[in-house]
């Protein structure tokens, strides 16, 4: 029986390639020997970032703010507001009674929306009250308390259009609140058709 012969495994680098750096000159377990430089270390490369799809308008609406006022904080917040655009018309527009009552508008319906609905009736009810608040800053009136008095009369007067109207609108809001919940509740509660 004839043997071949074997060859025993060379472990060694080829003739004419480079040996390999060891464990210890590639930053391992005992570090790189004094004289050595260690490999830069390379950050692994940066992606794009992915971009997400925007919200849909109906999520888009629903972050809006939407506080849910007592029948005391809305009449706050509108007398606040009031004062705050009377003074910002008394600036801007040299107290143009016009100016007042569209800006009254906006504050009327934002009263109205965000009043909690157990508190809806009293939306109607402090929209004049802060009319009347803002216009003693927008009032034309000179001598004293009394001409002051007269003026905001006068300008209640003039700009009762206005002043009905953010009433109106007020109320309107709060009744469409009020009944539209009832509504949904009712076809709840109706027991179905046999």
């Amino acid at each position: 029986m004839e043997h071949h012969r074997t060859r025993p495994p060379h472990d060694g680098p080829r003739r004419g390639t480079p040996p390999l750096p060891s464990q210890a000159a590639r930053g391992g377990v005992g570090g790189a020997r004094p004289g050595q430089r260690r490999p830069a270390h390379r950050p692994p490369p940066r992606r794009a970032p992915v971009r997400q799809p925007g919200p849909a308008p109906a999520e888009a609406a629903r972050r809006l703010p939407n506080p849910r006022l007592t029948g005391l904080g809305g009449g706050l917040f509108s007398c606040a507001a009031m004062f705050a655009l009377g003074c910002v018309d008394a600036v801007l527009f040299g107290s143009s009674l016009t100016a007042y009552g569209v800006l009254f508008l906006p504050v009327c319906v934002l009263t109205a929306a965000w009043i909690r609905r157990g508190d809806l009736v009293t939306a109607p009810v402090v929209v004049p009250i802060a009319f009347t608040v803002g216009l003693a800053v927008v009032a034309d009136g000179g001598g004293g308390p009394a001409g002051r008095l007269m003026g905001l009369v006068t300008a209640l007067a003039t700009q009762a259009g206005w002043l009905y109207g953010g009433t109106l609108v007020a109320g309107a809001i709060a009744a469409v609140r009020r009944l539209r919940p009832a509504g949904r509740g009712a076809a709840y509660r109706r027991p179905p058709p046999v």
